[in-house]
């Protein structure tokens, strides 16, 4: 444990080099005049104001009560779209006859759907939330039908053959072969619940971090414009970095078989 963590420590600042030249050329273009400081400001000036925000409560503020919306239909989207991957999946005759219809929401423009939304449950939280998990749930939803069909026939056969009841089946041999396929679409459900979040909060909200960047865009506040935005992509990474650690505990079976 204490070797990885060095190991990780040495390679920081390679994995690092990229964002830092980025940083450095955003500093630096608009004080050579490639860019208007009014409407570009310098990362400086950019994280300068982000701190400011942190520290006056706004920025928390917004991103709880953004942070709540999100995980509301992330949520709604894992809970519902695990189980019915799962029997899409497994179960060929249901997947026969329910693919056609699915396939065909799926390409519904979630966006598009937001004044339906508004209809059905008006323009409060439920509807942000509710766009939100569709939007997730495709992701999930696909991810974890893909993962369960591919499962490996020689691996299904073989737990037959040995008498496995289908609850062991299930717990022994579907899920763990699934479960990589399941949080690639559960991580890229995250990246997606950020995206609809924003552009929800920018439509119908007075609250959360889209509503913030869109107000400093209506206030010509480009420093806000841009703290919203890091704020924004720090955050995706926060999400993305805990999905990444839930899946590897959740798969460290195999690195137990690799290294056993």
């Amino acid at each position: 444990m204490a070797n990885n963590i060095i190991v990780q420590l040495k390679l920081l600042p390679q994995r690092l080099l990229a964002i830092i030249i980025f940083l450095l050329i955003w500093e630096i273009v608009p004080w050579v005049g490639l860019a208007d400081p009014s409407f570009v400001p310098p990362a400086s000036a950019t994280f300068a104001r982000l701190w400011e925000l942190l520290l006056s409560g706004t920025l928390l503020t917004q991103t709880s009560i953004s942070l709540q919306r999100a995980f509301a239909g992330f949520a709604i989207a894992v809970v519902t779209g695990i189980p019915l991957g799962f029997l899409v999946g497994w179960f060929k005759t249901f997947e026969k006859y329910m693919d056609p219809l699915l396939q065909t929401f799926r390409q519904l423009p979630i966006l598009a759907l937001f004044p339906v939304f508004i209809l059905l449950f008006g323009i409060g939280e439920i509807s942000k939330i509710a766009m939100i998990a569709l939007a997730c749930f495709w992701s999930v939803f696909m991810n974890t039908a893909s993962g369960v069909m591919t499962v490996d026939p020689l691996l299904v056969k073989s737990a037959r053959s040995m008498g496995a009841s289908h609850s062991d089946m299930f717990k022994k041999v579907v899920l763990p072969a699934a479960i990589p396929a399941i949080f690639t679409g559960v991580r890229f459900a995250g990246t997606v619940a950020l995206l609809m979040l924003v552009a929800a909060e920018m439509v119908g909200a007075s609250s959360g971090l889209g509503y913030f960047v869109l107000n400093a865009q209506q206030r010509y506040a480009s420093r806000d414009i841009f703290a919203g935005i890091v704020a924004l992509t720090l955050l995706g990474v926060i999400i993305n970095y805990i999905l990444v650690t839930i899946e590897k505990k959740a798969t460290s079976w195999k690195e137990d078989i690799v290294h056993g």
